[in-house]
């Protein structure tokens, strides 16, 4: 899905059934690279923050939960989304 199409739906409050494919590459839109995988932890880190985002995969999807931290980390640094 399009990354701003997907920002656009969750920030909208519609945070059930996301591909987990999908919040990787918004993720990484938002200048996260992925650190490394722990079991089913991906845990990414971004090069100006000092926190760490964690996702995981379940069926396929991302849990809601951890797209709400996404996005309160994306409001409260202010980041941006890359092309």
């Amino acid at each position: 899905m399009n990354r701003g199409k997907l920002l656009k739906r969750l920030a909208d409050g519609a945070l059930q059934n996301v591909s987990f494919a999908d919040m990787v590459n918004l993720a990484e839109g938002f200048g996260f690279r992925l650190q490394r995988v722990s079991g089913s932890h991906h845990i990414f880190a971004h090069p100006d923050l000092t926190q760490l985002l964690n996702l995981q995969e379940v069926k396929g999807e991302a849990k809601p939960y951890q797209i709400k931290q996404l996005l309160r980390l994306v409001e409260r640094y202010n980041l941006t989304l890359e092309d």
